[in-house]
């Protein structure tokens, strides 16, 4: 994961708390940066590997790239800061496009008119929900990678 200032990626699996409504299942993004991100996912699916993207996602703000239970163990994301120009990558090459896309396969994505990039990927346990919070500062124990509760 690169970042021009450090970034970090902060995971979170979904967790009712007593007395609270239920939280619906889904994956979601929350951007708790000042700045617009551009994010992107990878996953496996029938068809074979999907990349789409791309969300807008404001500052201060969450957004939900699948709704519903997640159908997948493993997720992969990638996202772009477009005031700074950082970035929060991986090593998983996937095609990415320019515009909106939705593309299968991770082969051949120049000759195919796309572009690559590299996806973090994120191990979900096999929950129905999960977060993942783009920050753009360490975390707090030092590590890259951190699990918290999903409220």
């Amino acid at each position: 994961m690169l970042w021009t200032g450090a970034a970090l990626l902060a995971l979170a699996a979904g967790l009712v708390f007593a007395g609270a409504a239920p939280a619906l299942a889904d994956l979601r993004v929350c951007n708790a940066t000042q700045n617009l991100v551009g994010v992107a996912i990878g996953y496996r699916a029938r068809e074979g590997w999907i990349s789409e993207g791309w969300w807008r996602i404001e500052a201060s703000s969450c957004t939900t790239l699948i709704s519903g239970p997640l159908q997948s163990r493993y997720y992969y994301l990638y996202a772009e800061d477009a005031t700074r120009g950082g970035r929060w990558d991986g090593p998983v090459q996937m095609c990415v496009a320019d515009e909106e896309f939705k593309i299968v396969g991770v082969k051949d994505c120049f000759a195919r008119g796309f572009q690559r990039a590299g996806f973090q990927e994120h191990d979900t346990g096999e929950q129905e929900n999960w977060m993942v919070q783009l920050t753009d500062g360490p975390a707090t124990d030092g590590s890259a990678v951190t699990g918290t509760a999903n409220p």
